[in-house]
């Protein structure tokens, strides 16, 4: 049995006395519905009441077209008030409320949910623990010259924007700026027949955590075929980056439930 909470926070019955890790869940964003898709088509609801010991929060965007905001300043600014603030002071309500152990909550997103993700992970590193992108792009690519909310960006999308590690690590450590302590370990997903957000932005958002973590996105320390499934590479750069690109999968990569919960550490 299931019982809800504000803030789009479900909550399996289960953990009512003993709760040990907290999975905060950024929807796919470019639906009709956002938060009854993502909880109905992914299995995280579901893993919840198997596992019995984690909490999945379903953020709603409050944009027009149900996309994240992760072009203006304010969302690309530590406590800048925008949408990457209002999800964090979700996770801040699940820490009060349940008790929720500061180093295990993680992000997960699609879309422009993946987008959100890797920007809550530049923009709230010490909030964080982990993050799994489907079909994202950098943190920044998707920034607005003249600060617009929920803006698109063509450049980014369509893979125009090129930028070296060192450059976008800045973009990272500008968007938390004094920030000194660790990031979220990082596992990145793209399908490379991806013809709305061009499988070019993978590379960019290795390049971007493999310049935090100091690797060397050039040469990953192991390379995995057929992992996590058939047809999808795995490319391994260090215990806190991985890129895994999907072969003739287009927008957007299927979740892959269970391995996100290894990569957290929650199974």
């Amino acid at each position: 049995m299931l019982s809800f909470r504000p803030f789009f926070i479900l909550l399996s019955a289960a953990l009512a006395s003993a709760l040990n890790s907290t999975l905060t869940q950024v929807t796919d964003a470019l639906v009709n519905n956002p938060t009854n898709i993502y909880f109905g088509d992914t299995p995280y609801a579901q893993l919840a009441d198997e596992y019995a010991n984690f909490i999945v929060v379903y953020p709603s965007t409050p944009n027009s077209d149900n996309c994240w905001d992760v072009s203006s300043t304010a969302s690309l600014t530590r406590d800048g008030g925008g949408d990457s603030t209002g999800i964090a002071s979700m996770v801040q309500y699940a820490k009060d409320t349940w008790g929720v152990p500061a180093d295990k909550v993680f992000v997960t997103g699609t879309s422009s949910g993946g987008m959100m993700t890797n920007v809550l992970a530049a923009t709230y590193p010490d909030v964080f623990a982990a993050g799994v992108v489907y079909s994202g792009v950098a943190a920044g690519c998707f920034a607005s010259d003249s600060s617009t909310v929920d803006a698109w960006n063509s450049t980014c999308a369509l893979g125009d924007a090129i930028g070296t590690s060192e450059q976008w690590a800045s973009i990272v450590h500008d968007m938390y700026p004094g920030y000194t302590g660790t990031y979220p370990r990082m596992q990145e997903y793209h399908g490379d027949a991806d013809e709305w957000i061009f499988p070019q932005n993978l590379e960019e958002e290795v390049k971007q955590w493999a310049g935090v973590f100091g690797y060397n996105a050039n040469a990953p320390g192991q390379v995995q075929a057929d992992a996590p499934s058939a047809g999808y590479t795995k490319s391994v750069y260090g215990e806190s980056l991985q890129g895994i690109l999907a072969e003739g999968v287009g927008h957007t990569v299927p979740v892959q439930g269970e391995e996100d919960l290894r990569w957290f550490g929650i199974i």
